[in-house]
């Protein structure tokens, strides 16, 4: 397991188990920068969490796993908490994005190469790359629009941007 999922098994089960933020014991080069970062939570197979930061909130990416984590585990509104008993089932993937840049027009996006942010009015919609079952933009982008409740004929900005995944 690369360090950086590491870090986010690390953080869910420390407090998961004990209600404790663990503080990461050596950073990688990888988590010293600032970057937006998505922990995903698989648990036999199927997705069981995933919270992220479109853009750096925090100081250093290894933050940025250790907040997102915990959200991923506890906050996701999709799912009720991770329990202790769950842990062992667990599956971690984290994300880190290189920050989004507008696009003028779908043609510009590739579902395996790219994920894409929608933005309409005060709603955001984000959808990481190179996930099953998303084949093409307009699949990308219509998934993006439910998540943030924008109708599908009203016009957005759209972006882009690549990840660099762990697990």
């Amino acid at each position: 397991m690369h360090p950086i999922a590491k870090l986010a098994k690390d953080t869910i089960e420390s407090y998961i188990r004990e209600g404790r933020v663990i503080e990461p014991e050596e950073l990688t080069p990888e988590m010293m920068g600032r970057a937006g970062v998505f922990v995903s939570l698989h648990k036999f197979g199927e997705l069981r969490g995933c919270i992220g930061t479109f853009e750096p909130a925090r100081k250093t990416v290894a933050e940025e796993i250790i907040s997102n984590a915990i959200s991923s585990a506890i906050r996701d509104p999709r799912f009720p908490p991770v329990i202790p008993g769950e842990l062992k089932d667990l599956e971690y993937s984290v994300d880190v994005l290189t920050m989004p840049e507008p696009i003028e027009s779908k043609s510009e996006l590739d579902p395996i190469r790219y994920g894409v942010i929608v933005e309409s009015g005060g709603g955001k919609g984000l959808l990481l790359p190179d996930l099953e079952g998303v084949d093409t933009a307009e699949q990308q982008i219509d998934i993006c629009r439910q998540k943030a409740w924008i109708d599908p004929d009203e016009p957005v900005k759209l972006y882009r941007f690549e990840v660099k995944r762990y697990k």
